[in-house]
């Protein structure tokens, strides 16, 4: 059992390898984590093109899952034409809205969209024919034809591409997100975003904001890029980030942000360090709670940070792998910081801070206070 930390949140369960960090193969790294809409299936990527699902597991109390299938969804490919390799790494994993006893996802590389069927498949074999008792045709003659009985063998999860949606991007794809009308998606990569139908493969619709020369500078660029963007359930906010801040728009408020949280402040001083070991370029997911009330993203350290939507709370976890080790269970250091005008921030050490650990990728059970949070090779679930 998991021991409850000072706010409530506490550790429930970890999928993956409990070596070091310098042992882990680079392909089974993950890369992107994206709970269901009914929070019963969870979804992983990695840097080897793998999508593996998980299942809740209702013969246990509270939020724990178990193995369901994987399968092979990217592999490594050549552009010919730009002499440039495409990897098999799964930047964004997104669930269609189930419409029947298959599961539907769509899931995207550098380049190209797949969209998948997931079911299960019923494996049949032959329980009798002419032979099965082991008689002879008599003078080239079956005294008794019988048709072939096939029975049920085995029930296996089966995955096939149903549809790919490719050479739509020049630059590469970091998100996707699909429409509440279950028949349109979009796609985006840093300039560009594509507007498709689930439908067509073979077209998309472009729409494309032209950057102020104005706003040019060399650090600026890159870290207001947005790395991810999301919707909150009701559709009135939209939750963004970028690589030093959290944003929280209202959409009837288009010119500024309702309230703006610094993630990365201390890091400001540090982006020429940060630039020439590629940290600029990590870019951070974000999401909101199932009520909408909640933000959360990621940082160094493995550490991820909840906040109310509010700003005035900051709850920091770490996802730890002293989980594996017996005597200690719990996997999380946690503080609760009041963001109040009287209330300082701690100060963060950065010349300790460890760039090679870093929770990029993160989700929230739609319906309950749980949290899917990948860190490096492993994948932690939190509950509240």
């Amino acid at each position: 059992m998991a021991a409850e930390t000072d706010n409530g949140w506490k550790f429930a369960q970890c999928f993956g390898d409990k070596g070091e960090v310098e042992d882990i193969t680079e392909a089974d790294i993950i890369s992107t984590v994206e709970f269901d809409h009914t929070g019963d299936y969870l979804a992983t990527g990695d840097k080897g093109g793998r999508v593996v699902l998980f299942e809740r597991n209702d013969s246990k109390k509270g939020c724990e899952y178990k193995f369901y299938t994987e399968f092979q969804s990217h592999e490594p490919e050549f552009d010919y034409l730009k002499s440039l390799e495409i990897e098999e790494k799964i930047n964004k994993i997104k669930w269609c809205k189930r419409q029947n006893a298959a599961h539907f996802l769509l899931s995207t590389n550098d380049k190209t969209v797949k969209l998948w069927k997931v079911f299960e498949k019923s494996l049949k074999v032959v329980a009798e024919n002419n032979l099965s008792d082991g008689s002879r045709p008599q003078n080239g003659k079956i005294q008794h034809l019988r048709l072939p009985k096939l029975t049920h063998h085995d029930t296996i999860i089966a995955a096939v591409p149903r549809k790919v949606y490719a050479n739509a991007h020049a630059y590469h794809i970091n998100s996707i997100s699909i429409n509440s009308d279950g028949e349109t998606y979009i796609s985006a990569d840093d300039l560009r975003i594509n507007l498709w139908n689930l439908n067509i493969s073979d077209q998309s619709f472009i729409f494309e904001e032209q950057e102020d020369p104005a706003n040019k500078s060399f650090f600026s660029e890159i870290i207001s890029s947005i790395s991810d963007v999301k919707f909150s359930k009701d559709g009135r906010y939209i939750l963004s980030r970028d690589y030093l801040t959290l944003k929280i728009w209202d959409i009837s408020m288009e010119n500024r942000p309702l309230k703006t949280i610094n993630i990365h402040d201390h890091l400001r001083n540090k982006l020429c360090d940060l630039y020439e070991n590629d940290c600029i370029f990590d870019k951070f997911e974000c999401t909101f709670s199932g009520d909408g009330q909640n933000v959360l993203t990621g940082s160094y350290n493995n550490y991820f940070h909840i906040y109310d939507r509010d700003g005035l709370t900051d709850i920091a976890l770490q996802a730890d792998k002293s989980a594996f080790k017996a005597k200690r269970v719990v996997s999380t250091k946690s503080n609760k910081i009041l963001r109040g005008k009287n209330n300082k921030k701690e100060e963060i050490n950065v010349d300790a801070i460890d760039f090679n650990k870093k929770i990029l990728h993160a989700s929230w059970h739609p319906n309950e206070n749980s949290i899917a949070v990948a860190a490096t090779n492993n994948l932690f679930i939190f509950t509240e």
